[in-house]
């Protein structure tokens, strides 16, 4: 159990019968009455936010994630199947579990946060190298200062890209904001 007043961003609590994660809090403190602590938190299962607001004395059932390395394995659906790379124990998770599901390639090293033994959420590495399928050609005399096109990856995504890319081609793309970052 921990106070609300240790609440920090990023903390993982139980409450209302799901896992959520704070994500801002403030402190309170009014006139002659008692300090408050409001806060905003995601539900880890379902993605919703809510903000809840409590007196400074309540505590809440803090729970312990674990950190594992994941596989990503193949997408089925609105699914993505991972794969336990110590037990070898295969894990169907909500597509909607990352912003990055686009750029994952079949037996790419995912982190995942697990608790009881599933996966809450996942973490691809920060960078990717992916083959570009399709863009429009450039036109000569396009240089690097030059504008951007749009390119689809071999995963599906669609990044912008510098004019001066060209289709075959593998480009490095930052998976935190879905931006072309250089050639590989």
């Amino acid at each position: 159990m921990i106070s609300v007043t240790d609440l920090r961003s990023g903390t993982k609590v139980q409450m209302d019968g799901g896992l959520w994660q704070c994500v801002e809090y403030q402190h309170q403190k009014i006139g002659r009455g008692g300090a408050k602590v409001v806060a905003k938190f995601r539900n880890l299962e379902t993605g919703v936010t809510v903000e809840k607001s409590f007196n400074s004395g309540e505590k809440l059932q803090d729970i312990y994630v674990e950190t594992k390395d994941l596989q990503y394995l193949y997408s089925e659906g609105d699914e993505l199947v991972l794969m336990d790379l110590e037990t070898y124990e295969q894990f169907h998770v909500p597509r909607a579990i990352t912003d990055a599901a686009k750029f994952l390639k079949e037996g790419m090293t995912v982190v995942g946060e697990m608790y009881q033994g599933r996966p809450l959420s996942i973490t691809p590495p920060f960078t990717v190298e992916l083959k570009i399928i399709d863009t429009p050609p450039g036109v000569r005399g396009d240089t690097v200062s030059g504008g951007t096109k749009p390119a689809t990856l071999e995963t599906g995504a669609v990044v912008q890209v510098p004019l001066f890319v060209n289709p075959g081609e593998t480009i490095k793309v930052d998976t935190r904001t879905g931006e072309y970052i250089s050639r590989a």
